[in-house]
């Protein structure tokens, strides 16, 4: 990688005197410490002093309230790259925990993750009893439960698909597994994890309604923050604060976009696989700002130098004991007893796995079988398989309207700029806003529900496929491109052998997410209310919606555990054969 040229510019003035830039950039980095500092110092008031608070929908407390809730997002968005890196990499090099987190995966970003909240609130307010630090924890928890998936799968995707002459090349420099993981994997990931987080933190809007009043027996804390000012809102049918929440949203997620994703997208660009220089690229005047400056520069290239050299450390997973007795030690990998331990292991473990699974399923049936029939749970098995069929024509129209409008704005930097800020206030729009709308529609014009509140369950979704194929178009290497102009490949052609290849692992980690969170919408979108009104469509959505109000637990995990079924089977049959097609047939190199 060559330095950027405001860095040289930076190195030969020397010195840490701070220049014209510096006077600007500093100003802004000590207002984001110091907004950082009072939110921390709010989390760490007493308890009592917000039990039996009411949230004032004084639109003059917004800012305070967006603060709030920026930094939940934000400390919730650290967390889940904390997790990506762990879990993904995990599920990435071992085959073994790839059998048990990948289900898993799949599993917690399509369950109705607000069902177990209550047990995390109780956690959390027990580890700090009598502060406001332990509700803070528990609302940052559900956001993490919205955000944390999608850039799992993203990192996951990246992983498997790193092109072969980047790895060749890393295995001749005998790079260990940590410098690699550092210096290779996280670079080739970033432009894809970025945009996941991007659309992480627009996913968060929604659960910051939810989370940001906790009940804990009957006893609520509501927290201040936009969250818990829209849900006074909507309670109060106060349609004038409502408006002002999303005022509020706008100008938050405009200021984020553009001191935060923006320099990171600008800055993720130097990443691409090209062997060519891209004519146009990403610019951020936040980035540029910072580049100009002296003393910032400096300061953090000193971070940036104690970083590398973390990076550049041989550390190794499995340290070597060369006092081992030979009779102790493993066979060599090219012998047949290494063969024969390798097919040990493997037989072990799958007795390990196929004895765990059937334990969950013992345990499930063993606890609803006393209050559910072999009748209902075939009519329960008939409303799961409605559900997917409306997930899969969801996906489909999804697919269709927005992998080729991701690809043209992936492929166009100048328009990504423009588009970026718009595509992450529609991500964050929370859908739920928009049920009444429909109930009055379907009224009105006396529509059938199972058809008409199907498109409710992927509002808030299908924003999955379009932040992924835009990170594809835009980590589309620039050189093959020019190929494909070169050899005048063109029309439905390009598509075939050009850019569906090239994007198919990051639409493929769009569309399980998207389907995924439209399993987890279907808890609220199949069953729809205002006012007096209440209408629903039949779907294993439905029925966990229903048993969950009237609080009849044994039907509530049986539907679970059978949306849970299908969601592994549909990802099993069709996208992950579609995973290891990405990885066999379309890694670049």
């Amino acid at each position: 990688m060559h330095a950027h040229p405001y860095l040289a510019l930076g190195r030969k003035a020397g010195g840490l005197l701070p220049n014209r830039w510096d006077l600007v950039a500093i100003p802004l980095v000590l207002g984001a410490v110091v907004l950082i500092l009072l939110g921390l110092h709010q989390a760490s008031v007493p308890l009592g002093e917000i039990e039996g608070t009411t949230v004032s929908l004084d639109p003059a407390n917004l800012p305070d309230y967006a603060l709030r809730t920026t930094l939940r997002m934000l400390a919730a968005l650290a967390a889940s790259l904390i997790f990506t890196f762990i879990y993904a990499t995990l599920a990435a090099k071992s085959r073994y925990a790839e059998m048990i987190l990948v289900p898993v995966l799949d599993v917690l970003q399509s369950v109705p993750v607000l069902g177990y909240i209550s047990f995390t609130v109780v956690f959390f307010l027990s580890l700090f009893p009598g502060s406001v630090l332990g509700a803070e924890l528990a609302c940052i928890f559900a956001i993490f439960t919205s955000q944390a998936w999608n850039m799992a799968f993203s990192f996951y995707q990246s992983l498997r698909t790193v092109p072969r002459d980047l790895d060749e090349a890393s295995r001749s420099f005998r790079f260990s597994a940590w410098q690699r993981f550092w210096r290779l994997e996280v670079p080739f990931a970033m432009p894809g994890l970025i945009w996941n987080m991007m659309m992480s933190m627009s996913g968060g809007w929604f659960f910051v309604v939810a989370s940001e009043a906790i009940t804990v027996g009957d006893k609520t804390i509501t927290l201040p923050g936009i969250g818990a000012y829209v849900a006074t809102a909507i309670e109060q049918r106060d349609l004038a604060a409502v408006g002002w929440a999303i005022l509020a949203m706008t100008v938050v997620i405009i200021i984020y976009d553009q001191v935060l994703f923006r320099p990171l997208v600008a800055w993720s660009d130097k990443f691409r696989c090209d062997q060519t220089a891209s004519q146009t690229k990403p610019e951020s005047w936040v980035l540029n700002i910072f580049l100009r400056t002296r003393f910032l520069v400096r300061l953090t290239g000193s971070l940036a130098a104690g970083f590398q050299a973390l990076s550049d450390l041989r550390l190794r997973l499995m340290p070597a004991l060369p006092g081992l007795p030979s009779r102790l030690r493993l066979p060599s990998p090219d012998g047949l007893g290494w063969r024969i331990a390798m097919i040990a292991m493997d037989v072990i473990w799958y007795i390990f796995v196929a004895v765990g699974a059937a334990w969950v399923a013992w345990s499930v049936i063993d606890y609803v079988s006393a209050s559910v029939s072999w009748n209902e749970l075939e009519q329960v098995a008939i409303l799961g398989l409605y559900t997917l069929i409306r997930v899969a024509l969801l996906i489909a129209v999804a697919t269709v309207i927005w992998v080729p409008l991701g690809v043209m704005i992936g492929l166009r930097p100048r328009l990504a700029e423009r588009v970026q800020p718009l595509a992450q206030f529609l991500a964050a729009f929370p859908a739920n806003l928009l049920f009444p709308v429909a109930v009055v529609g379907i009224v009105t014009f006396s529509l059938n529900p199972n058809i008409w509140l199907s498109p409710l369950m992927i509002l808030g979704t299908q924003w999955y496929i379009l932040f992924n194929v835009i990170a594809g178009a835009t980590a589309f290497p620039n050189d093959l491109r020019e190929a494909a102009v070169n050899f005048r490949i063109s029309g439905w052609q390009w598509w075939r052998t050009v850019m569906l290849p090239g994007i198919l692992p990051y639409y493929v980690t769009g569309a399980i997410t998207a389907s995924g969170g439209a399993w987890n919408a279907s808890i609220v979108a199949e069953v729809v209310s205002w006012g007096d009104t209440k209408l629903s469509a039949a779907g294993i959505g439905a029925y966990i919606a229903d048993n969950t109000a009237s609080g009849d637990y044994p039907h509530i995990v049986l539907g679970i555990a059978v949306m849970s079924l299908y969601v592994i089977l549909f990802n099993r049959l069709l996208w992950r054969p579609l995973y290891r097609y990405a990885e066999r047939k379309m890694r670049l190199g």
